[in-house]
């Protein structure tokens, strides 16, 4: 697996540090839990973005080659506010194509430093918090309407229907089928869940 870094990218997360200037380093234990991270994205079976682990990835490399970590500040108010400006907006644009840049962009800031405002408040990338009010939209319309669950999945903004099974399964517990059935008065499938965890 490879990354492709903009300048911007590289700018943000320091471009004069002489840690771009190895050639290699050795697998280090810190660097390969992010790329099993990046694999497990590419595959689809994780909640976090492709770009998201790609700069956290770059930022965490920085740190180690270089030996200089960015201490972790609690957020001041305007980021706070920023915060929240961007889960509206990610609220309002789930069901389109949404990438780190473009919703970073929306509220005016870098991807890279987006990502840590972000996430330090609301304790979730901007993906997962994506990808949750996409869930949040599909369930309301699983249980409500009539439209088939490949249809709800592409209306919440999932790009394919295996995706979206998967992901609403893992988050939910059961099947979007499932989940409309027990939606629509069927106790069964949820005692019998309950039932499986005691």
């Amino acid at each position: 697996m490879s990354f492709h870094l903009t300048p911007a990218l590289v700018e943000a997360v320091g471009d004069r540090t002489p840690a771009w200037r190895r050639g290699c380093v050795p697998p280090l234990a810190e660097l390969m839990v992010l790329a099993e991270l990046a694999q497990a994205a590419a595959a689809g079976t994780t909640d976090v973005a492709l770009d998201e682990i790609g700069i956290a990835l770059v930022t965490r490399f920085v740190g180690v080659v270089s030996g200089k970590t960015r201490s972790s500040s609690s957020p001041r108010a305007r980021d706070h506010g920023r915060a929240v400006e961007a889960a509206c907006w990610l609220d309002e644009h789930a069901a389109e194509p949404v990438d780190l840049a473009g919703a970073a962009r929306a509220v005016g800031l870098s991807p890279c430093h987006f990502l840590r405002v972000f996430a330090s408040v609301l304790g979730v990338t901007p993906h997962q918090y994506l990808v949750r009010a996409r869930l949040r939209r599909a369930s309301s319309l699983l249980a409500d309407d009539s439209r088939s669950i490949t249809d709800v999945a592409f209306d919440v903004g999932f790009g394919d229907l295996s995706n979206f099974v998967r992901t609403f399964h893992r988050a939910a517990g059961v099947s979007p089928g499932a989940f409309r059935r027990a939606a629509r008065g069927d106790r069964k499938i949820l005692q019998e869940r309950l039932a499986a965890r005691v």
